[in-house]
């Protein structure tokens, strides 16, 4: 094979992103780091070919507000990492300066953030993402390219899953780095440490697997032995990427894997030509025996019991213990929004935050506020 320019920048790409993915760059501070690091030299390599730059700018202009809004939203972020003197630290956070005049009244300068450090490095992980978008942008502008990023995010992902479902079936043990918390025991999630962030991972892999073969069934250029073959290749990736989102038993992952699935087969259906039908035939046999009877099989009850949440957590909503449910976490988060309206706690900060607020508590934290909503505002 004959290693061109575009295949040597779109699979340097990929070598970064199985790193990001296997170490769980999104949950540890050094591998944030080493991601940045890794795709800021892979754009700075990119933008020194004319025909990468020149679709960068492309996209740029195309798409300057919203870029525009996104560098602010990162200046904003950065913002909250910078030391203030206190008298401006009371008019931008007026309860973190609240915090600190419990702590000491000599504290001259402090940050908007609760956790600068954890804010500091999300920084680097939302600057990290769109000079990812920009790669992709630029170095995947090819029917051919977009086919090649799709198969490699399908077999990843199908991959991934396997590992994930070997590892739930034997107990989910703690294997070199890969280590699980006692919550995450009876689920699938791999080398993630989070079964959310898992099954969201494996719904990119899911789209892309769909596009194949939506991709396949209706281009006619591809030769028919080809053609044959990478079906049936992603037909098996399909199964194993489900089985993994099914098996992570989290809500918001299945939940996005059906409304997935039902869009594309009310997409379908809504056509009034050109109706792929091998396509459509496809989502029904993923309804049918990926999500129902793998389902069934692999913890039908658990699954139940995962969305069953009506009783033991609404019931919990307005009780005033310790004992917090999922919605009593949110409904906490929500109720800090006047406390810290203006720029926030930062980043990263909720735990502090959740520690500030719950002193007495030294059995439970919770390091996320279980909004995503309500974390991207702060």
């Amino acid at each position: 094979m004959k290693l061109t320019k575009n295949k040597l920048h779109q699979f340097l790409l990929f070598f970064i992103l199985i790193i990001y993915c296997v170490f769980n760059g999104g949950n540890k501070n050094l591998i944030i780091q080493i991601n940045f690091i890794l795709i800021s030299l892979l754009f700075l390599f990119s933008l020194k070919d004319k025909n990468y730059k020149l679709h960068f700018f492309n996209f740029y202009f195309k798409n300057q507000k919203f870029i525009v809004l996104y560098i602010l939203f990162l200046l904003i972020i950065l913002f909250q990492t910078i030391p203030l003197p206190i008298y401006l630290l009371k008019i931008f956070s007026h309860q973190k300066y609240i915090f600190l005049n419990f702590l000491s009244n000599n504290i001259l300068f402090s940050s908007i953030s609760l956790s600068p450090t954890n804010t500091f490095f999300q920084f680097l992980n939302y600057l990290s993402l769109i000079l990812f978008l920009f790669i992709v942008k630029m170095i995947f502008y090819r029917k051919s390219h977009i086919r090649r990023f799709f198969i490699f995010l399908s077999s990843v992902g199908a991959l991934f899953s396997i590992f994930a479902i070997v590892l739930y079936l034997f107990g989910n043990p703690d294997v070199l780095f890969v280590k699980k918390t006692y919550h995450y025991r009876d689920s699938s999630t791999g080398f993630f440490i989070n079964r959310t962030v898992f099954s969201i991972f494996l719904l990119f892999c899911l789209l892309a697997a769909l596009e194949i073969q939506k991709y396949i069934s209706i281009d006619n250029n591809i030769e028919t032995k080809d053609n044959f073959f990478l079906k049936i290749y992603i037909r098996f990736f399909l199964v194993f990427i489900t089985l993994g989102i099914l098996t992570s038993f989290s809500r918001i992952g299945n939940f996005l894997m059906l409304i997935t699935i039902i869009s594309y087969l009310i997409h379908e259906s809504n056509k009034k030509k050109n109706i792929n039908f091998q396509f459509k035939f496809l989502l029904y046999a993923i309804i049918i025996f990926d999500i129902v009877i793998l389902g069934i099989f692999f913890g039908s009850s658990k699954l139940i019991e995962r969305f069953a949440f009506i009783n033991n957590e609404f019931s919990h909503i307005f009780a005033e213990n310790y004992n917090l449910s999922r919605f009593q976490i949110i409904k906490f988060s929500f109720s800090q929004i006047p406390n810290f309206f203006i720029l926030g706690y930062g980043a990263g900060g909720f735990e502090t935050l959740f520690k500030l607020s719950f002193p007495n508590n030294s059995n439970l934290y919770a390091d996320h506020a279980h909004s995503s909503i309500i974390e991207f505002f702060w």
